[in-house]
């Protein structure tokens, strides 16, 4: 009986062939399927930081990063090829006779097995469902066939291996790496390996976080596959057995944190430019200008937020933007817009008023027209508009100042000033010109009023722009547009878009050098009077007399950065200066983003002369100098009397005996009291009491 049941198996596995044979001489008639469209799976792209270091991940449908075959270990491969397809390399995409055998097997009581080769499983992962029958079983063999017949076995292996499932949402083994060991798949061992080929056969039941055991065991199978068909030895892969897999779960979709303000930006850019599926399913590699040093700096920064409530839209206030680019190249390098705990960029759309921070745009204007720092204006009470009389936040007027003093202290009657000579037209073309868009020049809430000079504004700024005008002043004039894309390339590693620089003369170097020269100061004696970087910086505060918002902008010759402060709903900062919380956010930051850049220098332009700070005597110091001068005279010729007296006194003495003072009796009497009494007289030192 048993050699019965062995025949019909037999015949049935013979049977098998030919319908197989016949079967693959069918498929080559066969219409062709869209294989190029099919076989190319979607893809997540990625983003880098300026070393080229891996920032973060998009989120796509499937979590999937495409890697060339070089890029694999060859062990990876024959991992894979050992348990899925051993002859490879020798069928042409439906192994009859490995198929043969697993049918074999299976009617004799042995483990089920599958049969499906590599082509087939690319076959059916790109074209086809999951579904169990003949009908696509048949479609599966006809487009193996097609698949032999236009691409080469590594093109295969190199689809299969970027297409396949391995639990958790992951798709390829790049991802699958990153996931399960934290590394890239060119960088994992023979063990690791070969506990990935254990997934796809089931990757909810060998997922080595859902099934430890399991995935051990399969893991082991693979391992003595690979012996079998000598890819290692025996003792090769008795270490691998051997060794402890460090599962390491990295989340392929990093947590962004503040830096998912910069990727909006980016994103946003690209989507626009490419469109979305591009971004989302394109496996794109975007490399960016992002520092990733100074941006941690800049989180670490963000200790000197305070938290004065949470809103109705659960934000905590007050909220901030930093933005921080290289004032020579616009490359961006560290952006922060906001608290994390939304989708606005305030970085790069909040239009906030600028207080003070608007200041330098009047005097790089001044500087630019004739004045320099050495320039005097009066400090005084003046009412430039009915009911618009500016104060200063010390509340106090200073007289004659040099324009050096009124833009280092922050003197808003003197900006005024400068401002009502040089042209409020003239300012808003300088700050134009500097990239500064959000300006109103015609119509009734035109910014060409003299309100404009201390940053009272129709709109207000945005932090970027802020950030790349100061350092157009830093860059000798030169304005650089900002820029946080570098190049792009597709999935095949082809450039498909690189950035370029746009840049213009805004302002002659000469005024910008003399702007930075006052600017200097500020941290000198001025409002942010010891916050210096022990490097050449210059920089500026900014405070609305409503304290809404309150600004630091700063920088060196090779970094530039704004920091705002501010409530989204327009609530008052508590009495919020720029030289406060925003100063100091702004120098912890700087402090650490400058340690490896050049302690340079700013350019200053051939044959530019530094007026020194003229010497001013104000109506009241004269008037103070005058009082001085009389109540002095007084004085010596007081003593020059009382000297007189005395040499007169001294001359009468001699004549006759002096005449004993009161003092003088009452120690005698007090003497003669004491000598009776045996006892030492007490002399008061302190006054005798009036009557």
């Amino acid at each position: 009986m048993g050699n019965f049941f062995k025949t019909v198996i037999c015949v049935l596995v013979a049977l098998f062939v030919l319908a197989g044979a016949a079967f693959w001489g069918l498929a080559g008639l066969m219409p062709a399927v869209d294989i190029e469209d099919s076989l190319r799976p979607d893809a997540a792209s990625q983003y880098f930081d300026d070393k080229g270091e891996l920032l973060y991940t998009t989120a796509s449908e499937e979590r999937r990063i495409p890697v060339s075959l070089d890029k694999m270990p060859k062990h990876l491969q024959e991992a894979f090829i050992s348990i899925e397809d051993a002859r490879f390399y020798e069928h042409g995409g439906i192994d009859i006779r490995g198929t043969a055998r697993a049918l074999f097997v299976t009617l004799t009581g042995g483990d089920v097995q599958g049969g499906s080769t590599i082509t087939q499983q690319l076959a059916k992962n790109a074209f086809l469902t999951n579904e169990r029958t003949i009908t696509r079983k048949i479609k599966e063999a006809f487009i193996a066939r097609q698949l032999e017949e236009r691409y080469t076995k590594d093109e295969i292996l190199n689809m299969y291996l970027n297409r396949i499932y391995f639990g958790q949402g992951t798709y390829g083994v790049e991802t699958a790496s990153l996931y399960y060991f934290g590394k890239h798949v060119e960088d994992i061992d023979l063990a690791e390996a070969a506990t990935l080929a254990a997934i796809p056969k089931s990757p909810n039941y060998y997922n080595p976080l859902e099934n430890p055991k399991a995935s051990k065991e399969r893991q082991e199978l693979v391992l003595d596959q690979m012996v079998k068909y000598g890819y290692i030895t025996q003792a090769e892969a008795d270490t691998a057995k051997a060794e402890k897999i460090a599962v390491h779960v990295t989340e392929i979709q990093d947590k962004k944190e503040y830096l998912s303000y910069f990727f909006d930006y980016c994103n946003q850019f690209i989507i626009d430019k490419f469109g979305a599926d591009a971004l989302y399913k394109g496996g794109l590699k975007i490399y960016t200008t992002i520092n990733s040093d100074m941006q941690q700096a800049a989180v670490d920064a963000l200790q000197y937020l305070p938290n004065y409530y949470t809103d109705d839209s659960k934000l905590t206030q007050p909220q901030v933007a930093l933005v921080s680019l290289d004032p020579q190249t616009g490359y961006i390098k560290a952006m922060i817009g906001g608290r994390a705990e939304d989708k606005f960029n305030r970085a790069i759309m909040a239009v906030r008023q600028p207080g003070s921070s608007f200041k330098p745009f009047v005097y790089l204007t001044a500087m630019e027209n004739g004045f320099t720092p050495a320039s005097v204006v009066e400090d005084k009470e003046t009412e430039f508009a009915q009911g618009w009389t500016p104060q200063n936040s010390d509340l106090k007027w200073h007289g004659k100042v040099s324009l050096r003093t009124a833009l280092t202290r922050s003197m808003n009657v003197p900006t005024v000033l400068v401002a009502q000579q040089v042209g409020v037209d003239k300012i808003l073309d300088t700050a134009k010109a500097l990239g500064i868009t959000t300006l109103v020049d015609e119509g009734a809430y035109s910014d060409a009023n003299l309100a404009m000079a201390l940053g009272g504004l129709s709109k207000g700024v945005i932090p970027i722009e802020m950030a790349s005008a100061y350092g157009a002043i830093a860059n000798s004039g030169v304005y650089v547009k900002p820029i946080g894309i570098l190049k792009i390339e597709d999935r095949n590693g082809r450039v498909i878009f690189e950035n370029k620089t746009e840049r213009h003369e805004a302002v002659d170097p000469r005024a910008a050098y003399l702007t930075v020269d006052m600017m200097k100061g500020v941290f000198v004696n001025g409002t942010a009077a010891g916050a210096g970087l022990g490097r050449p910086a210059a920089g500026k505060t900014g405070t609305t007399d409503d304290f809404k918002d309150a600004w630091f902008v700063g920088f060196t010759p090779n970094l530039s950065t704004a920091v705002w402060i501010g409530d989204d709903n327009g609530r008052a900062l508590e009495y919020m200066y720029g030289s406060m919380q925003p100063l100091s956010i702004w120098r912890s930051y700087m402090l650490n983003a400058v340690q490896n850049l050049p302690a340079v220098d700013f350019v200053r332009p051939a044959g530019l002369e530094i007026p020194p700070e003229p010497k001013i005597v104000n109506d009241k110091d004269k008037e103070d100098k005058d009082k001085k001068d009389s109540k002095d005279a007084k004085k010596e010729a007081a003593k020059e009397t009382n000297a007189a007296k005395k040499a007169a006194e001294e001359a009468a003495g001699a004549a006759q005996p002096a005449k004993p003072s009161m003092r003088d009796r009452v120690r005698e009497i007090l003497e003669g009291n004491a000598a009776a009494n045996n006892t030492k007289p007490v002399v008061s030192n302190q006054p005798t009491p009036a009557n």
